[in-house]
């Protein structure tokens, strides 16, 4: 049998540049259709979007269900993150890495 392309595809690539003003109503359509995504097994990834439909994702508290790749929402994820682990890089270093007395 030949290998058909999985359907729906993993992730749906939802080009957003022409958002220009976004609103609630926007924000509730696309709201509506990760969950439709959601529902058929696969997720949606917003390209493009304007910084202020960054800003609204944000304030509405969907930056985890409206995933706007490389845009400010994702950079400040994995900035958190890294600076979360050099945090715990620092703790774990100090925790006993060199014995009382011993020079570094």
């Amino acid at each position: 049998m030949e290998d058909l392309p999985r359907w729906p595809p993993p992730v749906v690539a939802c080009d957003v540049s022409k958002i220009v003003h976004p609103d609630e109503e926007s924000l509730e359509t696309l709201a509506r259709l990760q969950l439709a995504a959601h529902r058929l097994g696969t997720t949606i990834r917003l390209y493009n979007a304007c910084p202020t439909l960054i800003d609204l994702i944000e304030l509405a508290g969907l930056a985890d269900v409206l995933e706007a790749v490389g845009s400010v929402v994702e950079m400040d994820r994995e900035i958190e993150e890294r600076e979360q682990l050099w945090i715990d890089e620092e703790v774990l270093r100090g925790d006993g890495a060199v014995g009382e007395g011993e020079d570094v």
